[in-house]
């Protein structure tokens, strides 16, 4: 057998090393690339209605077109609003704040819009509820002020317009009756 010099076995090592390498890899990538059959007793389940429900949500464009029209509504009358519209659950799909609006419209509306659709009526009701259920107002994330309008489906809430910034509830009210009447056009 010939004996190799240092420098024929050390780049015969490397292409070795590499290769070696590369078929490593390549098993690897192709492992993840294959997709596992599901096991022989695996369970497959069709989930009956009677487990599940369906829901209706506004989108993101239709909340902002109601948004926008509260905002130009208040614009409209002089007054400087942060408005808020919330989903079903009460989570936030838009909020604008107001050019010159107080630092307190921000969540002000957000709390409004959240009273409005848990309870599906329009907040300046909700205030009235009050004389007989006082215990309302201590509810975390409410604001019994009138100035949020709840959005329906057929009766059911599906979100709500909250808006606060002017100087009376009755105003805020009707700003976010003008968001929620241009989603019925």
């Amino acid at each position: 057998m010939k004996k190799l010099s240092t420098r024929t076995r050390v780049v015969t090592g490397a292409v070795t090393v590499v290769a070696v390498g590369a078929g490593v890899v390549g098993a690897v990538s192709a492992s993840a690339e294959t997709p596992q059959a599901a096991p022989a007793g695996a369970v497959h389940a069709d989930v009956q209605n009677k487990n599940t429900f369906q829901s209706t949500h506004l989108t993101v464009e239709a909340a902002t077109k109601a948004a926008q029209a509260s905002l130009d509504a208040a614009a409209k009358a002089g007054q400087k609003v942060s408005v808020a519209v919330v989903d079903r659950n009460g989570s936030v799909i838009v909020e604008l704040r107001g050019d010159g609006s107080g630092p307190q419209s921000f969540e002000s509306a957000e709390r409004k819009a959240y009273t409005a659709v848990s309870w599906n009526a329009p907040t300046s009701e909700l205030v009235k509820r009050l004389a007989q259920a006082p215990n309302l107002k201590d509810i975390p994330g409410t604001l019994f002020l009138g100035g949020g309008a709840p959005v329906q489906v057929k009766g059911a809430p599906i979100a709500a317009v909250g808006v606060a910034g002017a100087p009376s509830a009755d105003q805020d009210e009707q700003f976010a009756q003008a968001g929620v009447a241009v989603l019925n056009r």
